[in-house]
């Protein structure tokens, strides 16, 4: 059922793949599945370390304003500015061992980047976006070009926190004008199980693992496909962090790199994130070459706030499809 990918290792110069915090392509492992055209699975493709980034831009970065989470919703904009600011003193003191309230950035569940996903009406707007952050954009692009999408423009990105008790409901990401560019899918963290279904809900879906830095690309007949994300799973052997997020980025980054060094500071703070989360980026281009988003009555930016956790209504749902072996 799992067949080797062919990567287009010339598309991506050894060099950009280093500015990403990535091995060369030619190291890289890609996988397909029979009756799935279009997946495509990339264990864990990241330089020693450089996961490290991501995580720290999800946490740190990513959920500042102008970007929008799931927390302004039922918060002033002024209680929401500096989640980080806010969580790293309690996160830092936290004992994984005790039941404690959560903080602010344990209590985030998604971050729309780019053009704001909105969990209402399931569309993106012309007037609700925001710039796209430049070193996932980077990434992003490298990733799909050597899948064979040169040319790929990050336009769109959703962030989804996960825990333990946390799921993701079956769904499909269609909103997107354009299907003909891949969505792209970084997790880091915590491993989780992935349902890949079919075209319909009631479609039996083939289960896998997402282990921290795995990237998975879904294009052409993949792109449409039903699919979940049902459990969040402790490490079976008892460690508290996976080992490619024990490992410290190398102090020579390369000309030009996207990744910037953590420091030891930073790193414990998402490293006790860590220890009972997963976290997820999902790209998208939006909208092909020249193309332009419809024109639509009535709309403006008060309309375009996503709803509280509108991306984990159908767990329930998830948890009772039947996997696949």
């Amino acid at each position: 059922q799992v067949f080797r990918s062919q990567l287009s290792i010339s598309s991506v110069s050894d060099q950009d793949a280093y500015r990403a915090g990535l091995q060369p392509v030619s190291q890289w492992k890609a996988y397909g599945l029979n009756g799935y055209p279009g997946f495509i699975f990339i264990p864990n493709p990241f330089l020693p370390g450089c996961q490290r980034h991501w995580v720290k831009q999800c946490l740190k970065l990513y959920p500042q304003k102008p970007n929008v989470c799931n927390l302004d919703l039922h918060m002033a904009p002024e209680e929401t500015i500096d989640l980080w600011g806010q969580s790293k003193e309690q996160l830092r003191r936290k004992d994984s061992g005790k039941k404690e309230p959560r903080s602010l950035l344990e209590k985030l569940r998604w971050v729309t980047l780019g053009y704001h996903y909105n969990w209402d009406t399931k569309k993106y707007s012309a007037n609700h976006h925001t710039p796209f952050p430049s070193d996932l954009a980077f990434l992003s692009e490298q990733v799909a070009a050597a899948c064979g999408f040169r040319g790929f423009q990050a336009q769109a990105g959703i962030l989804n926190y996960y825990h333990f008790d946390s799921s993701l409901g079956i769904h499909v990401d269609e909103s997107e004008l354009d299907h003909s560019r891949p969505l792209l899918s970084f997790s880091f963290g915590q491993s989780s199980i992935f349902l890949l279904g079919g075209l319909r809900r009631e479609e039996a879906p083939t289960a896998m693992f997402m282990h921290s830095g795995d990237i998975m690309v879904m294009s052409g007949l993949s792109r449409l496909l039903y699919h979940a994300v049902p459990r969040v799973l402790p490490d079976p052997g008892g460690a508290a962090l996976p080992a490619c997020l024990e490992q410290a980025q190398s102090s020579n980054l390369p000309t030009g790199s996207v990744i910037e060094h953590s420091s030891e500071e930073d790193w414990q703070v998402c490293a006790k994130y860590l220890q009972s989360s997963r976290i997820n980026m999902t790209v998208r281009q939006v909208l092909s070459e020249g193309q332009k988003f419809p024109e639509e009555s009535g709309t403006n930016g008060k309309d375009q706030e996503p709803t509280e956790d509108g991306h984990h209504q159908e767990k329930s749902r998830a948890k009772r499809h039947k996997t696949a072996s």
